[in-house]
């Protein structure tokens, strides 16, 4: 629907984002919603396979994570399954605990509304729709987007910005893409859309663009805003 599966090339963004709507919306709800999407959030950092979308968790051990009882876990469990954001796929056996699957379509369609508060790069992430897969009848042959413009090769940043996308085409589309660039004497500013944009790329992409930008333009000072 509106996300891939977050695993593979460009998952931590779709995994972050994921995150983090989950956050912003729990903090538009009243305390008890607020409380119940904490421990949502906790489980999936603490115990679920992004890779093969399982949960597999017993009953205790939640109850530890979450510092409550028993009872408060199986209420819990059945109002995400009642909402849809946690699917069962497994029941409950003798020696095997329940698995769940992540209701990731109902998430984003419940927490729509919450999504230009964290920024209009979002927004638009969120909204894509997922890449396709083969087409039939072309053996698995996968046809390419085409891709946005890159600055200008002579530019110091068109310099940067064409490795660091060679490296990582969807890392750059996503995140670097849309980053505005001001050169001026020993510096290189990256302004971002919003705030949120800002402090990912400063978090999780600043020494990677600082590692290029290092090779092409030693000494040059990198901001990001």
């Amino acid at each position: 629907m509106l996300m891939k599966k977050p695993v593979g090339r460009g998952g931590s963004t779709r995994k972050y984002d994921l995150l983090t709507i989950l956050g912003v919306h729990a903090l538009s709800q009243d305390r008890g919603l607020q409380r119940q999407t904490l421990r949502l959030i906790c489980l999936i950092t603490a115990r679920y396979n992004w890779q093969n979308d399982q949960l597999s968790v017993g009953q205790t051990e939640i109850a530890r994570l979450w510092s409550v009882d028993p009872r408060t876990v199986k209420r819990e469990m059945a109002a995400f399954r009642a909402r849809g954001w946690l699917v069962e796929r497994r029941a409950a056996a003798r020696g095997r605990v329940t698995l769940y699957g992540l209701g990731i379509d109902r998430i984003l369609e419940d927490t729509r509304a919450d999504w230009e508060k964290v920024g209009e790069d979002l927004v638009l992430r969120l909204g894509r729709s997922p890449d396709p897969g083969p087409a039939e009848g072309q053996g698995g042959r996968i046809i390419p987007f085409p891709q946005a413009p890159l600055p200008g090769e002579g530019t110091l940043w068109g310099q940067v910005a064409r490795r660091l996308q060679a490296a990582d085409p969807a890392v750059f589309a996503a995140w670097l893409q849309p980053l505005d660039p001001t050169e001026d004497e020993g510096g290189l500013t990256l302004r971002a859309p919003s705030g949120f944009h800002a402090a990912y790329v400063e978090t999780h992409l600043a020494a990677r663009i600082a590692g290029v930008l290092a090779r092409i333009a030693p000494g040059v000072r990198l901001r990001i805003c």
